[in-house]
């Protein structure tokens, strides 16, 4: 019996097997027929070349225009160039020492190319494709093969190597040999909702006939996706439910009231709802799960800090989350900072009814650890401040009421449950995640669907417009130079600046990652062609801040107080670093990422964001929100060598051309793998969702999770409905199951 679970080594030789799972990580049949195809092709169909992005691998369907032959000058051989085209642009595709490809490669003959695309004199290229080309008239002989026969082609995600059409080869075989499944959905819920059954939409979604077996085998697919994930939500919500939580009601007397009274600043209606909401559900005993999503700015913190102290009131604990020790240490700072004598129990000059803040992260040394560690499990802090060391088995609380994730997105759901377990075994915690990542509604319902959800759209008075503009250094060089004229005149004003790097690059260096090979030029010598052995320029390594910081110091930054911040620095000097930032003593910060969140210096006007493509639409928005929050106007520019046209620029003049984060969260959607936004935001591992649509199948969605609400209602672990267990296992993720099962 061939099954699902049948090793590919075995149908299809070890030497195809170890392809498979070295470059696509597909290891059983399961894991093959899993790996749909990215789109189809029709036979006189061709690719647009001007969506091709550098270093990706890509295949294409496309006409060959012409081929030349010539002797290299500064070496023996000979280079074969064939120009294939679209109609509308060109690739030229280079062969070395292989000067048969001139009589394969004839003009007008269409074909499939596959390769890494690079660029050579700023036009692009697949050195040493992969290609099959068509013949109309030989289609019984061998001449193309078998798998194009159909009237449809499958286009398959792809990797160096392993073209699509190997990919579709393999597909073909273990399709004549497989037994076919049982079908994980009940019989009365497929026929009511019209679906296929699985079998043959697994067969039908690699060798369609049609685009209509496409789209119907697409429809089941998808809602198999679909109705798995809210199977997983619907159990979480359930089991959620089945612990009672500490009742946190709301005094009169207590030190939220006293810090509302004090408050410098008036609430946005936004906030205040919102307020509202969360004070409602911690005085139930039923536990809160909801998440807050706003713009950078919008005083998501504010918002956590009262639900706190009404916690803290009602005599227990709180614990806030955050994804870095500086982000947490800034939390910390800034809780105490808003509290004041509020924050200052046992402390001489504390208010009656304070609180203590205390901070606890990995890096504190053994004596203010065991401090720390001590205040949280006598009770004696109100409000626990920490990085992921506050999931570790030995840390405890009094009495936790009251968990606060910032930026969920960093954490996977075991470690968001490892905290909230923390509570003890009776109760389980109110949860408050907060996000600086608008979500679009259905993500909302997907990814987040065991929170409630709530926005903060208005932004707090006395916040100043951020302007963002794309440095295409590629096309116009001069423009950076203006860039960093431009941070000399913002220091000149008394105003500070972030230069913001994607690595860190000391020891990055040596160690082999990333680094540029010398061969790697754009000619070999004689000006005409790229060296033999890597076909051209090879994307360079990002930029990397220790190498900026040195270059900026020594260059066009010489003369202003420059400072480093990144994740490897001993939380000390991170410490250090900031607060000389904060008080004015640096002019530029050139930091990583570490800055995205949090970080809040109001007199820093500018954001300098190096080889800004390499960064998300949202990470990009989150940075750019550490500007402009002050008095003086923002400015963020995003420095970019990815040429016009390309998807990566359409990307970075998107993030240019609005500061609305929930436009842009849609637009990230729609630019990266969805699965990514599962995987990354539900377990951290690798994703089954593959086929669904977040943002185009909303009504799957909602529809899936009504029946999931359904099923788990009557019947809580599936027990009577073993083939949707299995269909979770399966297309969820058979370790995550595990772990709902155990949670």
């Amino acid at each position: 019996m061939t099954t699902l679970d049948a090793k590919l080594d075995r149908l299809l030789g070890a030497k195809t097997g170890k392809a498979l799972e070295s470059a696509l990580g597909l290891v059983t049949v399961g894991d093959l027929l899993r790996h749909y195809p990215r789109r189809y092709a029709e036979r006189g169909e061709l690719t647009a070349i001007a969506g091709l992005e550098l270093g990706e691998h890509a295949t294409v369907l496309a006409k060959v225009e012409r081929v030349t032959k010539r002797t290299m000058k500064s070496r023996r051989g000979t280079i074969v160039e064939a120009r294939i085209t679209d109609g509308h642009r060109s690739l030229s595709c280079t062969f070395f020492n292989q000067a048969w490809r001139e009589r394969e490669l004839i003009p007008g003959k269409r074909g499939m190319f596959a390769g890494k695309v690079t660029a050579f004199r700023e036009q692009l290229q697949l050195a040493h494709p992969e290609y099959q080309l068509f013949d109309s008239e030989a289609t019984d002989v061998g001449a193309v093969a078998e798998e194009f026969a159909s009237a449809l082609l499958p286009v398959y995600p792809s990797a160096q190597g392993l073209p699509s059409w190997s990919i579709a080869r393999c597909v073909k075989q273990v399709l004549d040999v497989w037994d076919g499944t049982d079908d994980p959905l009940p019989t009365e819920l497929r026929e009511r909702l019209g679906m296929s059954v699985l079998e043959d939409a697994l067969r039908k979604i690699h060798l369609p006939q049609n685009f209509g077996e496409v789209a119907a085998a697409q429809d089941r697919l998808k809602w198999d996706e679909a109705l798995a994930v809210q199977l997983t939500l619907a159990q979480r919500r359930s089991n959620t439910k089945s612990h009672p939580a500490p009742v946190c009601e709301r005094r009169e007397d207590g030190v939220r009231v006293a810090f509302d009274e004090r408050m410098p600043f008036e609430l946005t209606k936004g906030q205040q709802e919102i307020g509202e909401q969360i004070a409602t559900d911690l005085g139930t005993e039923h536990p809160m799960n909801r998440l807050v999503q706003g713009e950078v700015g919008s005083g998501k913190t504010v918002v956590a800090l009262r639900a706190m102290l009404q916690v803290v009131d009602a005599g227990r604990q709180a614990a806030m989350l955050a994804p870095t020790e500086v982000l947490a240490a800034q939390h910390a700072r800034s809780l105490r900072e808003l509290l004041g004598d509020l924050a200052m129990a046992g402390e001489l000059g504390g208010a009656e009814n304070a609180t203590r803040v205390t901070l606890l992260t990995g890096s504190l040394n053994t004596a203010q650890r065991r401090q720390a560690m001590l205040e949280a499990a006598s009770g004696e802090a109100g409000i626990v401040v920490g990085t992921h060391a506050l999931i570790q088995d030995k840390v405890s609380f009094a009495d936790l009421g009251l968990v606060v994730v910032d930026e969920q997105h960093r954490f996977g759901v075991e470690q968001r449950d490892a905290l909230r377990a923390r509570a003890g075994e009776e109760t389980a915690p109110h949860v408050l995640v907060m996000t600086a990542t608008p979500i679009p509604r259905t993500v909302a319902m997907t990814v987040y669907g065991d929170l409630e959800t709530s926005a903060l759209r208005e932004l707090p008075q006395g916040r100043s417009p951020i302007s963002t503009s794309v440095v295409p250094v590629a096309e116009k060089p001069a423009w950076l130079d203006r860039a960093w004229a431009r941070i000399h005149e913002e220091v000149a004003a008394g105003h500070q600046v972030y230069v913001v790097c994607p690595r860190i690059g000391d020891d990055e260096e040596t160690s082999g990652k990333g680094k540029k090979s010398k061969k790697s030029t754009v000619d070999d010598g004689d000006g005409e062609e790229p060296p033999p052995d890597d076909g051209g320029e090879q994307r360079r390594p990002p930029v990397a801040v220790v190498d900026v910081a040195e270059q900026l110091a020594a260059g066009p930054l010489s003369g202003l107080r420059l400072g480093i911040l990144h994740g490897r620095l001993a939380a000390d000097d991170k410490d250090a670093v900031m607060r000389a930032f904060a008080a004015g003593e640096l002019d530029v910060l050139v930091a990583t990422t570490v800055i995205e969140v949090g970080v809040n210096v109001p007199n820093a006007t500018v954001m300098v964001i190096m080889d800004a493509d390499r960064f998300g639409v949202s990470q990009l928005h989150q940075l750019r929100g550490r500007v402009g929050r002050g008095s003086a106007p923002g400015l963020c520019l995003l420095v970019t060598e990815a040429m016009g046209g390309t998807t990566t620029r359409e990307r970075l003049d998107a993030v240019a051309s609005t500061t609305d984060g929930f436009e842009l969260a849609r637009l990230d959607l729609e630019l990266r793998r969805e699965g990514d936004v599962l995987g990354a935001a539900q377990s951290g591992r690798k994703s089954g969702l593959k086929m669904l649509s977040l943002l185009r199948d909303e009504d799957v969605i909602a529809q899936a999770r009504e029946e999931a609400d359904r099923f788990v209602a009557a019947d809580p672990a599936l027990r009577e409905h073993p083939g949707l267990a299995r269909m979770v296992a399966e297309v969820v993720d058979e370790e995550r199951a595990e772990y709902l099962e155990k949670s």
